[in-house]
């Protein structure tokens, strides 16, 4: 029964090839993070980052002033950070889900969790749900469990099948779309209403260090499951009759893994709102890259769209200086061109 799944193994210049890929793009994590933290407002350079980041860590005294040493180490360092790290999670939620539910534009808010997460979010601001012992990263959190929970519900009753998945998705996220606009237009005043509007596109304005070390284990422990089940991801490319016929137990993977990266998507959009795009384009490009097995593909996605948000974030904050520009309106901008691309792709291939 393994014959199959065997003969889906790289050879070796491809092998090669996808290592060569991820170097690189660990190279260019490691510079886009850099570069992009001095770009603002404040002339800082980067071996002024390193200097602070190594203080920080240990390495000795920062030669810069307490409000410059407080930019980077404060304010800009998380936030590029946690872009990066939302943007290497939303693409690898992308990546599996194209694969599980085999529908090439499938992302992670086909469950619905973006608008539960928002939903979420909104009560506790504007209806004050918990009292003030919930933050709204709490509320978005459990708003995106909550979503999940009712899309697995409707799925299993219609009988679980992928197609069914993503009718529950769409259906939980419309019903939670409606409730948050509805909250939002018969409860919120001005002021407040503008600043969930502006959550709810995206931003990374409130980075702090506690939500890059949640977000950043969420992915790491998402990761390490998803990567453990790679050969798993290759059998469904052939569909779910052959991956059970090569011994996979196909319904019980696949709530696993829908729960992993439902999980993923909920810390993410809690910490950072609604990014839209980021994990429907960027497994495609990664494929073009390492190939289909999820083994290389993975780690080359997470590093894609990693290096993506960090920049996308830069523009964001910068293009309109000093006003920023909600994230997801940005990552939207470049996603619609690459949405309707995959489109004219799916169809040709058919």
């Amino acid at each position: 029964m393994s014959t199959p799944l065997l003969a889906t193994r790289p050879t070796r210049p491809v092998r090669l090839t996808a290592l060569l890929w991820t170097v690189a793009g660990l190279v260019l994590l490691g510079l886009s993070v850099a570069v992009a933290i001095t770009i603002g407002p404040a002339d800082i350079g980067v071996g002024e980052v390193g200097s602070v980041v190594a203080a920080h860590l240990g390495g000795g005294a920062s030669e810069l002033s307490p409000i410059r040493d407080g930019i980077v180490w404060d304010l800009r360092l998380p936030r590029t950070l946690l872009a990066a790290v939302c943007g290497a999670g939303l693409a690898v939620c992308g990546a599996v889900m194209q694969s599980l539910l085999r529908n090439p534009l499938a992302d992670p808010f086909v469950l619905g969790v973006s608008s539960g997460a928002s939903t979420g979010a909104v009560a506790v601001v504007v209806l004050g749900v918990g009292g003030g012992l919930l933050s709204v990263t709490g509320g978005a959190f459990l708003g995106a469990v909550v979503s999940f929970a009712l899309v697995l519900l409707l799925s299993h009753t219609l009988g679980g099948s992928t197609d069914r998945v993503v009718l529950a998705g769409v259906a939980a996220m419309q019903l939670f779309s409606a409730l948050t606009s509805f909250v939002v237009m018969t409860a919120a005043d001005a002021e407040t209403t503008r600043g969930v509007l502006f959550w709810l596109l995206g931003s990374l304005s409130g980075a702090g260090w506690s939500e890059v070390r949640v977000c950043l284990a969420v992915l790491v422990a998402a990761l390490l499951i998803c990567g453990g089940h790679a050969r798993t991801l290759d059998a469904f490319a052939f569909g779910e009759e052959a991956a059970a016929s090569l011994g996979v137990a196909v319904a019980r993977t696949r709530l696993v893994l829908l729960c992993v990266t439902a999980l993923l998507t909920a810390a993410l959009v809690s910490a950072a709102g609604a990014i839209g795009f980021v994990g429907l384009v960027l497994p495609h490009a990664a494929r073009a890259l390492a190939g289909p097995g999820h083994a290389r593909l993975l780690p080359v996605t997470a590093l894609a769209g990693a290096v993506f948000l960090v920049w996308a974030d830069t523009l964001a904050r910068t293009v309109l200086e000093p006003q920023e520009v909600p994230v997801g309106v940005v990552t939207s901008l470049i996603g619609v061109p690459a949405f309707v691309l995959v489109l004219y792709r799916t169809r040709s291939a058919r």
